[in-house]
C-alpha cells in the first residue's frame, strides 16, 4: 500500500505541517479514512512504529490520515495554535483536494485515537458530526477535569484559557466531553457512532464505567468493551482492530 509523507502549508496552523497518509492499494473508486490520532507523548508516526496499522487498513482497502498536534489536546489553543480548527475542518478539505477519490461523505469518513488522541476524536467526532460519522476512543481521556493536577498550571492556561486557574474552570464547555454529549443529545444531531475501549487497569478506566452510563442514561447507540489491559501500545495495537472492524463493518 502507498504511505506518504506529506507536507503542506496549513492555513489554519499558520505554518508547514507534517501528516503521514497510508492509501489503499485500490484507489481507483471512492474509498473510506480514517483519521488516527497520537496520544500526549506521540505525533503523526506513532501508529506506524508501534501498531500494525498499516496492514489493518489493507484489510479494508481503507486510507488513514495520520497529523501531528504536539501536546495540544486537539484544541484551538489560547496561544493562537489552531489544531482542532486544523485536523478536523481543514484537512479532511485538504486531502480529499490531492487524493481524489478519498470519499466525503459523513458515513465514510472516521476518526480514532488513543488517550489524547481518544479525546480528540470524540470531541472532534460530537462537535464536526456532519463530517464525521463515527470515532474510536482507545484508553481515552473522557473525563479531562480529572488530569488538573497532573499538567502544570502554565500548560492548561495556554491551552484552555489563560484565564483558567484548574480544570474546574471547564466544566460545561465543549472540552468537558461529559457536557458536549448532553449538550449535542439535546441539540437533536445525527449521533457518530461510537466505539469505546479501555483496559481494567488504565487509570482512565472510572470515567469510561460513568460515560457508558451516560450513554445508556441517553438511549446513545455505542459500543463499549473492556478488558485487560493497561495504558500501553499492546492494548492498542490489538483493539484498533475491534475498533476498524466496529466503525466499518
Amino acid at each position: 500500500m502507498p504511505f506518504l509523507e506529506f507536507n503542506y502549508r496549513s492555513d489554519a496552523m499558520n505554518k508547514l505541517v507534517n501528516v503521514n497518509v497510508i492509501l489503499p492499494a485500490d484507489a481507483s473508486k471512492p474509498y473510506k479514512t480514517v483519521f488516527l490520532l497520537h496520544g500526549l507523548g506521540g505525533d503523526q508516526t506513532a501508529w506506524m512504529r508501534e501498531t500494525s496499522i498499516e496492514r489493518y487498513a489493507k484489510d479494508y482497502n481503507i486510507a488513514v490520515v495520520m497529523p501531528n498536534v504536539d501536546r495540544s489536546w486537539y484544541t484551538d489553543t489560547a496561544y493562537g495554535a489552531n489544531y482542532f480548527t486544523y485536523v478536523a475542518k481543514e484537512l479532511p478539505r485538504v486531502c480529499r483536494s490531492y487524493f481524489k477519490n478519498m470519499s466525503d461523505k459523513r458515513e465514510d469518513t472516521f476518526v480514532a485515537g488513543l488517550s489524547m488522541g481518544g479525546y480528540g476524536a470524540v470531541k472532534i467526532a460530537l462537535l464536526c458530526h456532519d463530517t464525521f460519522g463515527g470515532c474510536g476512543a482507545l484508553s481515552a481521556t473522557l473525563d479531562i477535569i480529572l488530569r488538573d493536577k497532573l499538567h502544570p498550571v502554565n500548560q492548561k492556561k495556554g491551552i484552555f484559557g489563560f484565564d483558567i486557574e484548574s480544570y474546574e474552570d471547564i466544566r460545561g464547555t465543549d472540552h468537558d466531553l461529559f457536557s458536549l454529549i448532553k449538550k449535542k443529545h439535546s441539540d437533536g444531531i445525527e449521533m457518530p457512532k461510537m466505539y469505546l475501549w479501555c483496559g481494567d487497569d488504565d487509570p482512565n478506566f472510572d470515567p469510561y464505567e460513568r460515560y457508558h452510563a451516560l450513554l445508556n442514561e441517553l438511549d446513545i447507540e455505542h459500543l463499549y468493551e473492556h478488558s485487560e489491559g493497561d495504558h500501553s501500545w499492546k492494548w492498542w495495537d490489538l483493539h484498533i482492530q475491534d475498533a476498524l472492524k466496529y466503525l466499518l463493518k
